[in-house]
């Protein structure tokens, strides 16, 4: 496996373990399980929610075998209402869900960039129907976990680009204008990103990628007498790279009231008058790259 493709496994994996953990709060289910997909074909089941045994931990679940394997072969969700004589699939794994003794099962495959990388099980201990609520809140849920996956492995991908481009001994040659311009766009990019995470140590990584651009490219430190909050430098981020103020709250998610009210007090913080003159005292002071 690459190195790239373990880094995907390990997001996969972590984010999955989080949402199958919030599950059975999300759709009113007692069981929750399921795992990540390899090479978009075989299943390793790896979390369990609210089971009593550890009948399922561990299965190997391919491509067309059992629920998951089904709902990864036709890459949608896919429920029975009692798995032991449901006929629209396998029974490879009777003895495992028959000793955890589940009926009622739904599987959601988890895509992300046309490959599935995860299927969320919910399941109850009776042979009724899941209703629809319950269906669609675990759909629900494994959309989000794309999301969250996805975000994830961009911010990734971003900032190990950009600390290949910052390294030392390979700095950004500052009078290439284009290195400049890309330097700040991958800033404010990864800046926007954040307001996606719901992870302090990852937010804690973007923040000091971040730091290194800004330092790599004009070898100053921040100034010690202005400090910016982490939201005004997102939104000056923005305004750098040439966004309105509408168009900055959309990247980051923020209201333009509030996009307004953090340029207000940028402005004042740097003893500006108008945006462009505070995206060039803060490159001067080194605030931004």
């Amino acid at each position: 496996m690459s190195s790239s493709n373990v880094t995907e496994h390990r997001t996969s994996q972590h984010e999955t373990r989080r949402t199958l953990q919030k599950l059975p709060g999300t759709a009113g289910l007692p069981l929750a399980f399921g795992g990540t997909v390899s090479a978009g074909s075989e299943l390793h089941m790896s979390e369990l929610v609210g089971t009593t045994t550890d009948s399922l931990y561990g299965l190997t679940v391919k491509s067309g075998q059992g629920l998951g394997g089904r709902a990864i072969e036709l890459r949608r969700p896919v429920t029975v209402t009692d798995y032991e004589v449901a006929r629209v699939i396998t029974h490879h794994f009777d003895g495992p869900v028959r000793e955890e003794g589940i009926r009622s099962i739904l599987a959601v495959p988890v895509i992300v960039r046309r490959n599935v990388r995860a299927v969320l099980y919910g399941a109850i201990r009776q042979p009724v129907p899941l209703g629809d609520r319950t269906i669609n809140a675990v759909v629900e849920s494994a959309r989000e976990l794309e999301q969250d996956i996805a975000v994830r492995e961009e911010v990734d991908r971003r900032i190990a680009a950009l600390t290949e481009h910052t390294t030392p001994g390979n700095q950004v040659p500052t009078p290439d204008s284009r290195d400049r311009e890309y330097v700040r766009q991958a800033h404010a990019e990864l800046r926007a990103l954040v307001h996606d995470l719901d992870d302090a140590n990852l937010s804690t990584r973007i923040d000091a990628a971040c730091d290194a651009l800004r330092a790599n490219l004009d070898n100053a430190s921040p100034s010690e007498t202005v400090q910016l909050s982490r939201r005004e430098l997102d939104v000056l981020s923005m305004v750098a790279i040439g966004k309105t103020n509408a168009e900055a709250g959309n990247a980051l998610g923020l209201r333009l009231e509030t996009v307004k009210s953090y340029m207000r007090s940028v402005l004042h913080k740097l003893d500006c008058h108008t945006r462009m003159q505070a995206v060039h005292t803060a490159r001067r002071i080194g605030l931004l790259p």
